[in-house]
């Protein structure tokens, strides 16, 4: 049987002579679509900006597109998620000891949510159920949701957002099921907004930091520093480390981008960021700054050694819409990450 190579769509194919057959080469895909990141236009199909090579599910970066993690994620209702950034050629981040990355114009930070079958074994039988893209253009950035289909292997833009219905076995062996909601347009800037301009979150030098992390983006040309010093936030559960610096990373990722000097929850007085001291602007003896339901008439946001009198504990447990925190991103509880900041309360002095 003879083979040709052909352009079909954007990228590289390998294609019977004799037969209607087409078979996709993943490792000869073409460069990620630099013009439609830089460009006014919003791509109907997430496929377009070539993020990923195609039919395989969403899940094989192109070349040059880097995977990354975070130390302590943002919770999204047990959500698993797969991270991913594009830098253009030449050009590198500046790194920042305190905030988020300076990212060059052209840039673009690629967040798919998905969830398995069974969270027992997180890494298999895993549905991608969204794709949250923000671009660096000219003009700022800009955030646009991608909802895939069944089968993975496309992701239609959905600026209007979208309710998807999902099932899983829980860690505990029980079946959850939860109306899951993927965010429009203007809910990611509620999120993702500093000082009034919309802003990643998570790539931060302390959440990015697990000692080789940062180093190999500086390797691959993304970065333009990576200094041994760098500060550095453990993962929320992890055993070894202490509850008051888990519980505040974890304050930190899921609440310090609002709850900061600039974020725009600011003028709260409640201010949930890392480098925040513990004092009345962490919450401690803090009264509400006005009145409503959302302090379920508790008289400070963190009563040190009692969290049953402490707000911010019991806004976190709430589903109500006018008491829950954080208000978007959550249609369920994180009941661990609950339990960890009930005990980071009642060890308070």
């Amino acid at each position: 049987m003879k083979r040709a190579l052909a352009l079909i769509g954007g990228w590289l194919m390998l294609v019977s002579a004799t037969e209607n057959v087409t078979v996709t080469v993943t490792s000869w895909p073409t460069p990620v679509a630099q013009d439609l990141i830089l460009g006014e236009t919003l791509p109907a199909k997430l496929s377009e900006f070539r993020f990923f090579v195609p039919n395989v599910k969403g899940w094989r970066p192109n070349t040059g597109v880097t995977k990354y993690t975070l130390n302590t994620p943002l919770f999204s209702d047990y959500a698993e998620k797969f991270r991913y950034v594009w830098v253009p050629k030449s050009q590198k981040a500046k790194y920042n000891a305190q905030g988020v990355f300076d990212f060059p114009v052209g840039t673009a930070i690629i967040k798919s949510f998905g969830y398995a079958a069974d969270l027992r074994t997180p890494d298999k039988a895993v549905q991608l159920i969204e794709t949250r893209v923000l671009l660096r253009r000219a003009s700022g950035w800009v955030a646009l949701p991608y909802v895939w289909n069944e089968d993975g292997t496309e992701a239609e833009l959905k600026r209007a957002g979208k309710r998807v219905a999902v099932s899983w076995i829980h860690t505990d062996g029980q079946p959850r099921t939860i109306s899951y909601a993927v965010p429009n347009v203007n809910q990611c800037k509620g999120c993702h907004d500093k000082a009034g301009a919309l802003t990643p979150i998570g790539p931060k030098a302390r959440n990015l930091n697990d000692g080789q992390q940062l180093a190999a983006w500086q390797r691959a040309g993304i970065l333009d520093n990576a200094p041994h010093d760098a500060p550095k936030v453990p993962l929320w559960n992890d055993a070894k480390a202490s509850v008051d610096q888990r519980a505040r990373a974890y304050l930190d990722v899921n609440c310090g981008h609002c709850h900061s000097r600039e974020g725009p929850a600011n003028t709260s007085g409640l201010w949930l960021d890392w480098p925040q001291k513990a004092d009345v602007n962490l919450g401690l003896g803090k009264r509400p700054t006005a009145a409503g339901r959302g302090s379920g008439n508790l008289d400070f946001a963190i009563a040190p050694g009692k969290p049953e009198q402490s707000y911010l504990i019991t806004r976190m447990e709430s589903l109500d819409p006018g008491i829950a925190m954080p208000e978007l991103g959550r249609a369920t509880v994180h009941t661990e990450g609950v339990a960890l900041l009930k005990r980071w309360v009642a060890e308070m002095k």
